[in-house]
This record gives C-alpha cells, structure tokens and sequence, in this order.
C-alpha cells in the first residue's frame, strides 16, 4: 500500500461496501457480502495484512481507519440482519393457504326495503311514480289542498315554518297539485317520500316519517275502485288473509273522506295489546278527490273524479316486521339492523 494512497483506498472500499449493501436481495447474499469484507481472506483483512509496508506513523493511521471501517461494515450488515429476520419471521407467521375474511356487506335500511315492495306493489297495479320536493310553499302543502288559512287542519299538522311561506311538506299530498297542473287527466301516480311535523318522539310518533300518497283521476272513478286498490295492496304486502275496514272520517282535500284499517298482523284480528284489544290498526286516510282541489288545477269536476289515500311507510313496516317502536328505525342500533 503506497504512503499517499492510504485514505483514498479506505474510500474506495466504502463505497464499494454502500454498493453491495443497496444490492442485497436475500439473505445469501448477505452473507457473502459479509465474508467479502470481514472474512478471513477478506478485503479488511488484506489491508491489515499490506500494512507492514507503511511507516510507523502512517500505519498508525491506517489502523484508525481500517478499525473505524471495519466497526461501520459489521454494523451495517448485524441491521440488515436484523431487518431480514425481522421480515422473514413475519412471512413464516403468514400461512397464505387459510381463506380470508369475508368483508362485512352493508344492506338496505329495513324502511328502505319496505318503501321499495309497496313503491313495487303500486307500479304492478300501473301507478307511477312522482315526486317532489321536501321544501314546499304554503299554497302546496295547504291551499291548493282546500286547507285555507285559518282553517282547524293546519293546526292538526303542527307545522315547521322554514320562512315566510316556504314550510317542510307535513305530507307528501302536495306532490298531487304538482302533477295535475302539468298533467292533464287520466292520472295515476304514487309518492314516496319524507314528510315532517312538530311530534314529540314516542312509540308512534316521529318528526320525521315516511308517507306514500296516491292519486288517480279519471272519468267514472268511483269509491269502489279506491276500496279495491286498497285491499289488492294489503293482501300483496301482508298476507291473503289480511282484511281492511273504511270509517267516515274528514279530509280537507276528499269528500267523502275515510281512514283505513288493516287486520292486526300481530293477533291476525283476535285482539291483543298492540291493536288495544280491537283487532283493527290503523293505517291512515284516502277518500274521493273534493272537486274544490280539482278548481286549483283546472280540471273539470263535472267530467273528472278521482280518489287519494296516504299511508305511513314507519307504520306497515312496524306491521309487516312486529317492530313495536317506530323509534327503532332512526336510532341506528346496530343490534337492530343486523336483523333485517
């Protein structure tokens, strides 16, 4: 080793050393990377070896460098070392040929299957479907339903008053005004969607609920057809056995106005606590279209009639899955959900 060359060589070596280490793929050649440079016949050791030819003062600082090396190399290669253990122990733990977890799959929400069978159940019957929206003017929700300002119903729907006259929709008969002023007779729709009044939460009740109406117009439609509409939904979604029930009741946009019953599905009609002993649960309101609606939308009461009903989506679901709390659908128990 020549006197001048001392540091350029141990230079030389490192980066030859950086080299190798950045090519390492397995541990074989880890090791011989590691005989390369610290084995008995290697480099280090052959420049330990050439050192006699140095003056005392140079091989003195030789040895400094060569010790300071060799002590860099041997640490290097013990972390690499480490590393590689480290992976392959983790590979050995891996058996690849166990199956895999199954991820979790979401599903509908329980209302949102229900919507869908009755939205199917009245599309088989040849109603379509409409909708409209959530946030609704007064003359929607009210006047053009024959609600007047003043008049006693407004009261009974408790409404939320976002401002002036722009209110959320109490039910989804608005829907009805929107379609028969673009449409002109004969009409058969349905619409689905959410509604809101001020009800304090309980078993029954919820500000937010879920409403189907229906409205069909044409010449010649008669309570007779609502009746048969009616009870051709109720066998197809709750059973062949189920039975309705009409009782006179008031609607501002109906005349003659009714509310329906549905067969208790928890005692089939025997009477238990959910139906208060009666047999009969109540499901809500249609009638035959007052010819004072058909004035707002320009329709010809003498030559068109035509019937609506509504019904709570919370209410057949709660029917058709013995739910005996509405308040179940929104509370997103994951216990309860995991059941449908």
């Amino acid at each position: 080793m020549p006197e001048m060359d001392i540091q350029k060589t141990i230079q030389t070596l490192e980066r030859e050393f950086r080299s190798d280490l950045d090519a390492l793929s397995d541990s074989r050649t880890l090791d011989a990377v590691r005989v390369k440079y610290l084995g008995r016949k290697g480099k280090i050791s052959g420049l330990f070896k050439a050192m006699g030819e140095l003056s005392p003062d140079n091989k003195r600082l030789a040895g400094q460098y060569l010790n300071a090396l060799k002590e860099q190399i041997q640490s290097a290669l013990d972390e690499k070392t480490a590393v590689k253990g480290s992976a392959a122990a983790e590979v050995d733990t891996l058996d690849i040929t166990l199956p895999g977890n199954r991820p979790a799959l979401g599903h509908y929400h329980p209302l949102s299957v229900v919507l869908r069978q009755i939205t199917d159940c009245f599309k088989g019957m040849g109603f379509a479907i409409a909708q409209g929206p959530d946030v609704e003017r007064e003359y929607y929700n009210f006047e053009a339903l024959n609600i007047p300002k003043g008049h006693p119903a407004r009261d009974m729907q408790d409404t939320y008053f976002v401002s002036g006259d722009i209110v959320l929709r109490t039910h989804t008969s608005p829907v009805q005004i929107h379609v028969m002023e673009k449409q002109k007779p004969p009409v058969r729709i349905i619409a689905p969607g959410r509604c809101y009044r001020r009800d304090t939460p309980d078993s029954t009740h919820s500000p937010v609920f879920h409403q189907v109406e229906g409205l069909c117009v044409d010449e010649g439609i008669s309570f007779a057809d609502l009746k048969g509409v009616i009870q051709t939904f109720a066998k197809r979604m709750l059973g062949s056995d189920m039975k309705i029930r009409f009782r006179p009741s008031f609607f501002p946009f109906t005349e003659p106005s009714a509310e329906y019953d549905f067969s208790c599905v928890m005692c089939r009609g025997k009477g238990c606590r959910i139906c208060k002993g009666t047999g009969w649960v109540e499901i809500s309101g249609a009638g035959m279209v007052n010819p004072s609606v058909f004035q707002f939308v320009d329709y010809d009461s003498e030559k068109y009639t035509g019937f609506a009903f509504g019904m709570g989506v919370e209410r057949i679901a709660m029917l058709l899955y013995e739910v005996h709390d509405i308040r179940l659908f929104y509370e997103n128990d994951i216990r309860f959900l995991r059941q449908f």
